[in-house]
This record gives structure tokens, C-alpha cells and sequence, in this order.
């Protein structure tokens, strides 16, 4: 059974569908839920779903990722992830780390990549007059949110549309869409270490 760790900053929406999505269908087996953030409130959903919890807090390491990293990679490796998925973890990983989980790491991110790489995606959207939005799980590489795209959902941008209704709608389609692909993308695994 292919393993799989989850990395949170924050609530956990996506880590608990993509939870949800494991504990259901059997196609993967959530091992680790773990976060920068010890107050991250989806530590507490995660262990209410039977999944193992850790907490590194960045704040303590000031500006040395590399400690922080070191830190992280305990309890992570530890779990011994076959797939490692980003799920609104808002560290910017090193080069270093994340050749350790090199084609095994995956990061929905809110917009229609390769536009809006980066923060305040939905407002970006909004100032240059797209007509559309959406969000992109793409595999994560040493470069911010430039790794190949493994699957998009767009929604429209309608009128009177903020930041915030227009992340509402996108958040939808992220739900849906991360699962899906952490399955497509959990059975080519399996196909290519059964070859």
C-alpha cells in the first residue's frame, strides 16, 4: 500500500479530503499529517481521523530553513512516505528537501499555472481581467510552482466577483480535484515499481 504524508500550514481542507479520499477508496494510506505550525487546526482533524500528527514550528529556527528542514525530515522520515503532498504548506522548500522527494512530491496550488505562481493568486486574477480561474496539482520541483502539471480545474470569474468569493469557488474544485489526481497519481506509481 502506497504511503502517503501531508504537509499543512493552516485548517487542513485539502489534507482532509485527500484523507477522506484514502480512508474510502483504499488506494493509499495516509501515514503522517504534519505542519510548521503547532496551533495548525488541522493537526486536530487529522488525529480525529486516525492519522498520526507531528508539529515543527518554523518560528523557532528565525531565518535557518535548513535546521527547520532537518527538523521536519524526522518525523517524516520516520513514516517513511512513499508520496509526500503539500496541502496549503506555506514554507518554501529548499532545493535540498525536496530532491529527497524527488517525483514524489505533489502541491495543488490556486490558480491555472503556469499564471500566478506565488501568493494572492485570486487577486491577480482579478486585477488582470481573467475570465477564468482555478487551481493545478503539479509535482513539486526546486523551482516555486513550476514543476509539470498533473491535472487543472477552471471556474469561471463572474461580475462583482473579490478575493474571496472568487478563492470560495476555486476551493471547491480543489477539493475535488487534488484527490483525483493523488489517485491517478498513486496507480502509476504502483504500475511503475510493479514493472
Amino acid at each position: 500500500m502506497t504511503r502517503v504524508a501531508i504537509l499543512i500550514s493552516g485548517g487542513g481542507s485539502n489534507m482532509l479530503r485527500l484523507v477522506q479520499a484514502m480512508q474510502a477508496d483504499g488506494f493509499a494510506q495516509p501515514v503522517l499529517v504534519a505542519s510548521n505550525d503547532p496551533e495548525a487546526g488541522g493537526l486536530a482533524r487529522a488525529a480525529a481521523l486516525g492519522v498520526a500528527t507531528a508539529a515543527v514550528d518554523h518560528s523557532a529556527f528565525g531565518r535557518d530553513r535548513a535546521a527547520f528542514e532537518a527538523e521536519l525530515l524526522r518525523p517524516l522520515l520516520a513514516a517513511k512516505p512513499d508520496v509526500l503532498c503539500l496541502a496549503g504548506f506555506m514554507r518554501v522548500l529548499t532545493p535540498d528537501f525536496v530532491r529527497r522527494f524527488d517525483g514524489r512530491m505533489l502541491n495543488i496550488h490556486p490558480s491555472l499555472l503556469p499564471k500566478y505562481p506565488g501568493l494572492h493568486t485570486h487577486q491577480r486574477a482579478l486585477d488582470a481581467g481573467d475570465v477564468e480561474a482555478g487551481c493545478t496539482v503539479h509535482q513539486v520541483t526546486a523551482e516555486l510552482d513550476a514543476g509539470p502539471v498533473l491535472g487543472q480545474a477552471a471556474v469561471p470569474v463572474l461580475p462583482g466577483d473579490t478575493a474571496g468569493t472568487l478563492a470560495a469557488r476555486v476551493l471547491v474544485e480543489e477539493h475535488r480535484l487534488y484527490p483525483q489526481v493523488l489517485r491517478q497519481f498513486v496507480a502509476g506509481l504502483s504500475a511503475r515499481q510493479a514493472g
